[in-house]
């Protein structure tokens, strides 16, 4: 690789750094908003928060990887066009091939880090927020004790604490359960406490009342009580043997485990198909992307009033091949054996590439052909 091959990858990097950072931030801050709500709301620390956020930083980058190279190849490309050095290029004799070398090079590298990400990293970190969502989904005292907030800690049931002592002794607490769509029931108790047995957990309230109101009579039951248990543990809602999330599972056991994954995690060869090659065509789109970047921005010559058309251009090709991603996926859901498909858009954003390094290196025979007919 020459020294201004260096220079030029040197420029893709440092502005595929700085697009991917601020595309990444965006969605982050998103996302933190959202999962600030759900985890803080539910009585959770700061600290889990955080551990949840860098858990869904993987899957963020995968999303906004491949518009940064694509942001990165334009920028330097059109850059390197109005300060005049693809024109020096062009008049030493360089071609469109020769000065395609760094953005090959960069689409390169970038593929090497999204197939970091999707192998490895992304299957990791989804592994580990189940995990975690498994854990907390379980610890019914931090859903439920959090004073002056009205909590939801499964659908269809509210639970409310006016304070908590230091001893521990719930004060003024509410508890309706809407589950049963035909029957209603609220309890509130002066005092309540919650106690452990094993892996069950109960609500012992003290001092309160039970109202019982059946949907299709109106009749409202009323019972006054002096103790009364309330078992919480179904609140916890997650089954013993949940089935993995799809992306959470690692290449090889997707490669090599076809049948195994169905009987134990219930998805189908197709599904496991697309998500197995998807993995592989999201890094080598990287590449696609790079070059339809580049190449786009070669069609046209130097002008003082830019390359828009060329970038929109790029822009407009891009979104084609993004889109048609999502529609090659369902076939291949219904019949693995079709799983080529996968890599139709990476491939035909190639080819699109090459058509355009083809085109750029012919507008000086095209001229001199001009200058050769008579007028």
């Amino acid at each position: 690789m020459s020294r201004y091959d260096r220079y030029v990858l040197s420029q893709y990097l440092l502005f595929f750094g700085f697009f991917a950072l601020i595309l990444v931030a965006v969605f982050w801050v998103n996302r933190a908003v959202v999962l600030f709500d759900t985890l803080i709301g539910n009585g959770q620390s700061a600290l889990v928060f955080l551990e949840f956020t860098a858990l869904t930083l993987p899957n963020l980058i995968r999303m906004v990887l491949p518009i940064a190279a694509f942001g990165a190849a334009v920028w330097v490309t059109n850059r390197l066009n109005s300060e005049s050095e693809l024109t020096v290029l062009r008049a030493t004799g360089t071609s469109p091939w020769q000065m395609a070398r760094p953005a090959l090079a960069f689409g390169i590298i970038t593929a090497l880090m999204m197939s970091a990400l999707t192998h490895y990293l992304l299957p990791a970190s989804i592994s580990q927020l189940e995990l975690r969502e498994s854990e907390i989904s379980r610890n019914i005292t931090a859903k439920l004790l959090s004073e002056g907030d009205f909590l939801h800690p499964a659908d269809g049931v509210t639970f409310y604490i006016r304070q908590i002592d230091p001893d521990g002794t719930l004060k003024d607490v509410f508890l309706s359960d809407r589950r049963d769509p035909e029957v209603t029931v609220t309890y509130t108790g002066n005092r309540a406490f919650l106690v452990r047995d094993g892996e069950s957990a109960h609500l012992i309230m003290v001092e309160g009342m039970a109202q019982r109101l059946e949907s299709k009579s109106q009749r409202l039951s009323t019972t006054f009580f002096s103790d009364f248990s309330y078992d919480i543990s179904s609140l916890a809602r997650q089954a013993e043997n949940p089935a993995r999330n799809i992306r959470a599972i690692p290449s090889l056991e997707l490669m090599n485990s076809t049948a195994a994954v169905t009987r134990s995690d219930g998805y189908s060869a197709g599904a496991q198909a697309e998500e197995l090659h998807l993995r592989f065509a999201r890094a080598l789109v990287c590449i696609a992307v790079t070059l339809i970047g580049f190449s786009a921005l070669m069609l046209g010559t130097f002008s003082r009033f830019g390359v828009w058309r060329q970038a929109m251009l790029a822009f407009v090709i891009l979104i084609f091949v993004e889109g048609l991603r999502g529609v090659v996926s369902e076939p291949v859901l219904q019949n693995p054996n079709l799983w080529p498909l996968i890599y139709l858009p990476t491939l035909l954003g190639m080819a699109v590439a090459l058509v355009f390094l083809i085109l750029s290196a012919r507008p000086k025979r095209i001229r001199a052909k001009a200058a050769e007919t008579p007028a």
